[in-house]
């Protein structure tokens, strides 16, 4: 048996290294170790299931057929053919689009006035608590709270002085939902971007004042430059999560009046519950993971690039 010492202080024993590698492998190992629980959750609790809604989406009826059938692109076939798809997918652009322009607008304004050195700080404390205020409600409280305050005989209709039915009228529904959804989120928006906008060097808007420019110009040409990152993955997320809210639109609306306020989730949603075809329902699901893809590609390519 030979011992001898290696460069990096290793000993060898007849011959058998325990060299970096076998170091690098077993910290691994480790790591992986400690991540077993949530890999294992992860598999069970969605990489299962997504399986599975994809085999269902290329099955007839299944669930309520005991011997199902592959029919391999019928559904989707069918659930292209559906005007009701196409109008659920038409009520999300809107819903999703308007949300996210306005959770942007709303939020890079109520952040560039918290940042401001105009307001006193005192006062910036009490606007940061009440502008997040939106953010700290669940869905199920909001959705409860706006259809008391839009209800026929609500403060809303009190202080307007009329009987408006807010959540029931085929030309006001879908806006008003995308009101209170944008109502709900700006706050993710506003404290993301003040947290962009106090990471900006003084020194850059420093330098723009001294060379003339306008407090128009130092917005363009200083501060959306430095947010553009940050904006670009904020619009991402928001747009991924918009286009799947279910539970503020199914417990406010319920997908009407008629179809007027349907999305792909309330959709899908009632394919499944109240048609019970599990089939069709697997194929919009599908359609909507499909889409959803997308927009991830994206914000991971954002995000590498920003690496």
């Amino acid at each position: 048996m030979s011992l001898r010492t290696t460069d990096d202080t290793e000993v060898i024993v007849t011959g058998v290294p325990l060299s970096r590698r076998r170091r690098q492998l077993r910290k691994t190992t480790e790591s992986y170790a400690f991540l077993s629980p949530t890999i294992i959750l992860l598999l069970v609790l969605m990489i299962v299931p997504i399986i599975m809604v994809i085999g269902y989406s290329f099955q007839d009826n299944v669930i309520l057929n005991k011997s199902p059938e592959f029919v391999g692109i019928a559904n989707f076939v069918e659930i292209l053919g559906d005007p009701g798809f196409w109008k659920a997918t038409g009520n999300t652009l809107v819903f999703t689009i308007g949300s996210v322009i306005a959770h942007l607008v709303l939020g890079l304004g109520f952040a560039m006035m918290l940042n401001s050195t105009l307001l006193h700080h005192a006062a910036r404390a009490i606007f940061r608590a009440l502008y997040v205020l939106p953010w700290l409600f669940t869905v199920a409280v909001i959705a409860v709270l706006w259809r008391m305050l839009l209800a026929p005989n609500g403060v809303i209709n009190f202080l307007l002085n009329t009987d408006i039915e807010w959540l029931a009228s085929p030309q006001l529904a879908l806006g008003t939902i995308t009101f209170i959804n944008i109502w709900a989120g700006y706050p993710f928006f506003m404290v993301s971007l003040l947290a962009g906008l106090q990471g900006i060097p003084g020194e850059l808007n420093e330098a723009a004042t001294v060379d003339g420019a306008s407090a128009i110009q130092r917005f363009w040409n200083v501060t959306i430059p430095q947010l553009r990152p940050i904006i670009v993955s904020l619009v991402l997320l928001d747009l991924i999560w918009t286009s799947q809210q279910f539970a503020l639109i199914w417990m406010t609306t319920g997908g009407g009046p008629i179809d007027v306020t349907e999305v792909l989730s309330t959709f899908t949603y009632k394919l499944a519950f109240a048609k019970y075809d599990f089939s069709l329902a697997a194929t919009s699901a599908v359609l909507v993971l499909l889409m959803s893809m997308v927009l991830a590609v994206f914000y991971v390519r954002h995000q590498k690039a920003r690496d």
